[in-house]
This record gives structure tokens, sequence and C-alpha cells, in this order.
């Protein structure tokens, strides 16, 4: 029995041991990996739920597995498919006959909630998947993190894959890209690693930014990405920023990412974060009270990775303490995240004053064409602030500065961003500048 159907049946088992709600909250999201030797391994979403399931549940899935297989294994759950050191064979042969798409099943078109922040994308993705190497080639998604490029890149891949037949579909995160390539020159396995990227018809890679300033990288993938788009075959590629703004990228390579689409995704609107919710909600058959759907959406407006995982935490919380889900459980539960919610609300207003204050400078120098440092540097710090504990779009932060360009604010996120981890002066205070802010 494969590790996949082990845990579908070991799952039916552990339904009837514990509550829907702890099943729900704690068993839903694990996905099964790899069998090594008598370990088994699963991915868990988040370290809360890894511990939940490792400090309460462990003998208990143990117990299920045993039962089910007649024999013992050690029982393993971490948060990153980066940790297994892939020592099967079969992975590694150079012919390639059937797909490794490595994909997320809750990943599709169907679980993705469109809004104003990611209708294009979505439009984009949709229209890729319909027609792989016809509609754009390469389609390259950009945005901040957590914000859906990757279950986008997945939806795609699905959707691929169920339409055509026996399609050759590969994803993979540009760091694994380097690590395999790195590994394959070690081992002298280069043409392995080729035929593994050449010889695909789908070529989903992640986090492209990754492979700047990695030279021997870049050429390794400046060909794949060549042979593929002669082949006609399609390229879907993901960053956190455009090509342009990726620094240390070779021309090159940036001219091709710039040959098909380019589209980004902004973090969700207050809208948008409610059907987020309501749709995570539905598919684990949860019944969350409106209210605490709105207090969530309300105050979690980064990324809708914290946004599910502020639910996945509320949910917990209730299961643990025998309680219903209600809004005193959910500000309870998220008290060490949301820590004051009847504090003011930050605004790029509030955020200019207190910046102000804390550099003597005026508010109208925020918006000046002045680029003294004392008055440059300030107007950076402020951007920085603004991207962190905002919603805002880089663009409408940029407009919020004097109509200022979203490269500048990007350049002035980087700098403060480096300067934080170099000087623990700057680093006092900033967050004492954030700290006042959040009351």
């Amino acid at each position: 029995m494969d590790i996949v159907s082990l845990w579908e049946k070991t799952l039916q088992l552990i339904k009837g041991e514990v509550s829907t709600a702890s099943f729900n909250a704690f068993f839903k999201e694990i996905k099964p990996l790899k069998q090594i030797s008598n370990e088994l391994i699963f991915l868990a979403p988040n370290e809360f739920i890894q511990n939940i399931l490792e400090n309460r549940y462990l003998n208990l899935i143990e117990s299920c597995v045993s039962q089910l297989s007649l024999k013992k294994y050690q029982i393993k759950f971490i948060l990153d498919e980066k940790e297994i050191q892939d020592t099967n064979e079969e992975d590694k042969s150079t012919t390639i006959k059937k797909s490794y798409p490595n994909l997320n099943p809750k990943y599709t078109f169907d679980t993705f909630v469109i809004g104003n922040s990611n209708r294009f994308a979505h439009a984009a993705c949709v229209a890729v998947a319909e027609s792989p190497a016809k509609a754009y080639n390469p389609l390259f998604l950009y945005g901040g993190v957590g914000l859906g490029k990757t279950h986008l890149m997945h939806a795609i891949g699905h959707h691929i894959m169920c339409q055509q037949e026996d399609p050759k579909v590969v994803y993979v995160s540009s760091e694994k890209f380097t690590n395999e390539l790195i590994n394959s020159i070690k081992n002298d396995k280069n043409e392995e690693f080729r035929n593994k990227y050449r010889n695909v018809d789908v070529l989903l890679i992640d986090d492209i930014q990754f492979i700047a300033g990695k030279e021997g990288t870049q050429e390794e993938f400046f060909h794949t990405f060549n042979a593929l788009h002669e082949a006609n075959k399609q390229i879907i590629i993901s960053s956190d920023r455009p090509p342009k703004e990726i620094p240390t990228l070779e021309d090159r390579l940036r001219s091709r990412f710039e040959m098909g689409l380019i589209t980004d995704i902004q973090p969700p609107d207050f809208e948008t974060r409610i059907a987020i919710l309501r749709k995570k909600a539905q598919l684990e058959n949860i019944n969350v009270p409106n209210e605490v759907m709105t207090y969530i959406a309300k105050y979690i407006k980064s990324n809708i990775r914290e946004l599910e995982g502020a639910l996945t935490r509320v949910v917990a919380y209730s299961s643990l303490t025998n309680k219903n889900i209600s809004l005193e459980l959910a500000t309870e539960a998220l008290k060490d995240i949301i820590s004051n919610p009847k504090s003011e609300e930050i605004t790029v207003n509030r955020i200019k004053e207190k910046v102000s204050e804390a550099f003597n400078i005026k508010m109208d120098d925020f918006n000046s064409k002045k680029r003294t440092r004392t008055i440059a540097y300030p107007r950076q710090i402020a951007m920085y602030i603004c991207r962190e504990l905002t919603d805002l779009s880089l663009p409408k932060i940029g407009s919020e500065f004097g109509g200022r360009d979203h490269t500048t604010v990007i350049h002035a996120h980087d700098k403060v961003t480096k300067d934080i981890e170099e000087n623990q002066q700057i680093k006092d205070k900033i967050d004492k500048i954030i700290s006042d802010l959040k009351g």
C-alpha cells in the first residue's frame, strides 16, 4: 500500500476517534509525501498544526497506521518539502515516463477566490491552461508573499493534466532548480538534469527572483527556456517583482521573461478577504459566524496565507477549549496577532506624522522633490512602513508620496530592510515608530 492510499485509510480511522472540529482543523490539510524505509513523511501546513499533531495525536496516528499496514512506522511531519533528501533512483531516470508535477491537490481554479486584486491574473492563467503555448508564453506572475501566485500556477498544472492525455508537467521552485543543478554537476549527471527540464510540455517555475546573481543557474535556465520556447512548450514563471526590477538578473533572461504576458497580484481588498474566509470554511465544512469572519478580514490584511492561518487558529482554539466559535473566542485566540483592534487605523497620514516626529521634518517634505538625506531617508522609511503595515499597492503608496513611481517604493523598502539588518540604531528607531502606530 503506497503512502497516499495508507493515509486516506488512516484518516477514515482517525475521523472516528476525534471530533469533527479537530479533524477539520488538524488533519485535513496534511499532505502525504514519502516513505523512506520505516519512516512516513508528511507535510504540515504550518508550525502550529505540526506541534499539535506531534504533541497530541502522534500516538493515535501511529496506532491507526500500524493497524492498517500491520507494520510499525515512525511518523514525521515537516514544513517544507525541501527537507526531504530524495534518494529514489526512479526519480532520477533520464527518460521521462510520466509527469512530475508535484502539485498541491487543493490548489485548483475551483478553490481560487477571484477579486479585484487578482481578476486579470486569474483570467490570464485560465487562458494559458486552456491553450498552452498559444495564449501567452511565457506567462509571468508577480506579487507579494502569500497572495496566490503559487495557487494559480498549480491550478494551471491541474487543468492541463485533466484536459490533455498524459502531458508532461513539471512544477519546481527556482531554489530547487538551483540545488538540482548543483547536484547534477557534482555527480556528473548534467544530461539527466537537462532531460528532466527540457523534455516537458509545461514548466512551472516559482520564485524566479532567487536565481538572480547565480550565474551558473541563469546560464542553465536560459538554455532551458530557449529549448522549451523553441519547441512551443508552455512556460509559467512567478516572482515577487516584475522582471525589470529583479536585481542582477541577466538582460537576456529579462528580455525573454518580457516576451509574453506580465501580470501582477495585489493584496486582497476587504470583500475578497471575506470571500476567501467563506470559501475556506465551506471547503472544510466549518460553521463560522459572519462576525468572526468580518473581525479576521478587518485586521488581517497583508496576505491570504496569514488570513487563512488566522481562521485555522480560531478553529483549533475552539476545538482545544471545547467552545463554540464566537467573536469573543476569536478575539482571545488571535490576541497575539491582533494586539489592539480598537486602536486607531494605520493610515499613510499617521505613518507620515510618526516619522516626521521621529526625524524632525515637515509633513510637506514627504511629497516634495527635495533629495537631501535628512529628508529623503525619512521618506524612504515612511514608504517602508507603509508597505509593512498597510495593504496599499506599490503604485498607491508611491502616489501618496508626491506621485512617485512604484519602483521608488521597492527601492526604499529594499534599502531600509538592509539598513535594519545592519544598523541596530535604525532598527530600534523604526521599531519604536511601528510600536507607536500599533498602539
